[in-house]
């Protein structure tokens, strides 16, 4: 399961239909009792019955592991009381952990190790089923200690009719299919919607949009040292201000900056819009709306040759309390549910992010829609997560986000004052 970025900070409180939710519900929170693995995430009553299914398997194979789930609706309240849980030793066993969460948390020494427990006879996980971009936020030199439970690579959704409507006639996943979606392709589209009164692109400002940015036209923002490096890379200047440009003449629109009531998938469904940076969870949002579901396709990041590039993944890890009262049933519940089947229980009714685990790739190929669904999964193969030097400091990639990055959207920078600004804060934030 894994919430929109800027859903994570709206989501209300927790409705008595969560509390019904899963095998064994509880509303406390502490470590586990009576022999039971506590674990816990957020999310709202409807992203919690997605473990239901989940649940019910777990207690039909494992009658001597009883579950106690404790969810939280809110992602930051989430975050904040789990750190005082751990910090009093008496956090759940198992529990969910952000992107912008997972090294802070390592670096703090309160997770498990789980390289040898993976390793393991009999375990149904191994780390090779996963791409291995994705783990290194959570891993620590050379150490695991945590996994992807699932992830949402930021594919560009677009309406054909809108583009249809703006007078243009190539199709942005054909020209991805023979590398010939290049940046340069993208941006006279997006004119072209704009001159016809409409919305180039909408996406979320975080840390995996602008990285992409960079990404996408051949920069770098770290090093492989973990140093930050954006600042010095001419191309990912020269990305930033070509993005930026657009950002100030209204060609492309951030969502947090959408008038209430007039979201990006609003202006999606009534063909207000071209491009839409989003995952998996759109279909969701279109399904309900109603629409004709074939005015909607996928397409990767544009490059400036049109070959594939990665691009920033969003995801969520799950990860072992290092004081764990049973670390082996703990470690049983931790790899059935990111197993291929576990993932399965969970995803396939609700369509709203790509399985993080090989052998359960059909669930996104076989659903029908959209047509180029296979873009998802190549994204979540050689994409990335959040950096780990970045993810290592609480609130750093949201301090980035809304403190440099708007000013550099609204023109009151250049892309170069604005990296190395970021530089100066990350040297600050992680000296």
């Amino acid at each position: 399961m894994f919430r929109t970025p800027i859903s994570r900070r709206r989501l209300g409180a927790l409705g008595l239909t969560a509390l019904a939710a899963g095998g064994a519900l509880s509303a406390c929170s502490g470590s586990s009792k009576d022999g039971a693995v506590t674990w816990a995430t957020w999310g709202s009553p409807e992203d919690l019955k997605s473990y239901d299914r989940f649940q019910e398997a777990f207690a039909e194979n494992h009658p001597e592991v009883p579950l106690d789930f404790q969810p939280t609706a809110s992602y930051d309240e989430y975050h904040s009381k789990l750190l005082t849980q751990l910090s009093s030793g008496k956090a759940p066993d198992v529990f969910y952990v952000g992107d912008d969460y997972i090294a802070s948390f390592i670096r703090n020494d309160v997770l498990l190790p789980v390289d040898d427990l993976i390793a393991g006879e009999g375990s149904p996980i191994a780390k090779d089923d996963f791409a291995a971009s994705l783990l290194e936020v959570s891993s620590k030199d050379g150490v695991l200690y945590g996994l992807p439970n699932d992830v949402n690579p930021d594919t560009l959704w677009y309406d054909k009719e809108a583009l249809a409507a703006a007078g243009v006639t190539e199709d942005p996943a054909t020209l991805a299919e023979n590398d010939a979606w290049t940046t340069d392709a993208y941006f006279d589209m997006t004119a072209k919607l704009a001159a016809a009164g409409l919305t180039g692109a909408v996406y979320y400002n975080y840390w995996a949009t602008h990285g992409s940015f960079m990404t996408a036209e051949g920069g770098k923002v770290y090093d492989e040292a973990g140093a930050y490096v954006a600042h010095e890379d001419p191309l990912s200047i020269q990305a930033m201000d070509r993005y930026a440009e657009r950002f100030v003449s209204k060609e492309l629109v951030l969502a947090e900056d959408l008038p209430e009531g007039s979201g990006p998938t609003s202006m999606l469904v009534t063909h207000k819009l071209g491009f839409f940076a989003a995952g998996r969870y759109t279909i969701a949002s279109l399904e309900g709306a109603g629409v004709n579901m074939d005015s909607y396709d996928i397409v990767r990041w544009p490059t400036p040759d049109g070959k594939a590039a990665p691009t920033g993944v969003a995801a969520s890890y799950l990860a072992i309390n290092k004081k764990a009262a049973d670390p082996e049933a703990a470690f049983t519940f931790f790899s059935e549910f990111l197993s291929a089947e576990g993932q399965r229980l969970r995803l396939e009714t609700t369509g709203t992010a790509v399985p993080s685990i090989t052998g359960a790739d059909d669930l996104v190929t076989d659903a029908g829609f959209p047509a180029h669904a296979q873009t998802m999964l190549d994204m979540r193969d050689i994409g990335f997560s959040n950096f780990p030097t970045e993810a290592a400091v609480p609130g750093l990639s949201a301090k980035i986000s809304v403190d440099l990055m708007n000013p550099l959207y609204q023109g009151k920078a250049d892309a170069a004052t604005t990296l190395q600004k970021v530089a100066d804060l990350v040297a600050e934030e992680t000296a």
